[in-house]
């Protein structure tokens, strides 16, 4: 079977699964459109126009000051010290300066943010100050913000559950309904890379069977179980299969639930096996805006 074959049908087994979740009375029915936000260009200074519209003269060289003084073989001296009288011997030595990098390594320590979160990340639920559809440019920003704290991983796995996932342009075969998706978990790549392509980390090929014993495959499979919620943050990187996604940055999308938890057959070249898991959004929370780039289908 071709890869785009396997690719809709598992889409397609996904979309029922999903569906049988019921999912249908969490859309509204009118959904509202994503707010876009304009990059304003800086811009450039412009020099003065004259009245006259005549070129200003150029300045003047100064020429050099001559010095007397100043025998053969003697120390050379700038003419801004013309007539002035200077000691060289009671300079102070400031001694040689602290490279750059040293100066950061002693900011910072190994595992350390930049700045300080008013929030441990470490919770579960919404993390306070921080509303439904807040959006932020970066994932260090989410990080910072208390909301997702890994700036790579995906899953942010806790004792009773995942604290929150990072939603972002996933496996090929993952749906993304807006108030419910699936989502692939994590392991089964090759993090050291290769000799050609060395530390390739999230972009490595499947090269081996996911299992629920990895720890953040664990921890959402604790979620079935416990049904903490888990804080969802969207990807600009998922918006050319999701209407959902943002046009760019990431944005939190609030709390979802993991209603299922199962192994399949992954969408790779050697088959391996993935886990996979089914998220429903939880009522009563902000609609989720839509972008204009995905598979905008109107509701009738």
């Amino acid at each position: 079977m071709s890869y785009a074959k396997e690719r809709e049908q598992n889409i397609a087994r996904n979309k029922a699964l999903l569906d049988d979740l019921g999912i249908d009375p969490l859309r509204p029915k009118r959904e509202p459109k994503e707010n876009l936000r304009k990059q304003v260009a800086a811009k450039k200074r412009k020099s003065p126009l004259l009245e006259n519209d005549e070129l200003e003269e150029p300045p003047k060289k100064v020429s050099c000051i001559a010095n007397d003084s100043n025998e053969q073989g003697g120390a050379r001296r700038s003419s801004r010290l013309a007539g002035k009288t200077v000691d060289y011997k009671q300079e102070q030595d400031r001694g040689v300066p602290e490279p750059v990098t040293f100066k950061r390594s002693q900011k910072l320590k190994v595992g350390q943010v930049k700045s300080k979160r008013t929030y441990d990340p470490h919770m579960y639920g919404h993390i306070p100050d921080v509303e439904v559809g807040t959006w932020w440019a970066t994932r260090e920003d989410c990080s910072n913000a208390s909301v997702h704290g890994p700036w790579v991983s995906g899953i942010a796995p806790g004792p009773n559950g995942a604290y929150s996932i990072a939603l972002s342009g996933g496996y090929d075969d993952d749906v993304d309904e807006g108030y419910a998706f699936t989502f692939t978990g994590s392991g089964g790549r090759d993090l050291r890379g290769t000799k050609t392509a060395p530390k390739n980390l999230r972009t490595a090929p499947q090269s081996s069977d996911q299992s629920f014993e990895d720890r953040n495959n664990a921890a959402l499979q604790r979620s079935v179980d416990t049904q903490k919620p888990v804080r969802v943050i969207r990807g600009f990187k998922g918006k050319a299969r999701s209407k959902y996604a943002p046009s760019e940055g990431y944005r939190y999308d609030g709390l979802y639930l993991v209603k299922k938890a199962w192994i399949a057959k992954g969408l790779n070249k050697g088959g391996f096996l993935v886990c996979k898991f089914a998220f429903v959004r939880m009522p009563g929370q902000e609609d989720i805006p839509v972008n204009d780039g995905g598979d905008d289908e109107s509701d009738e």
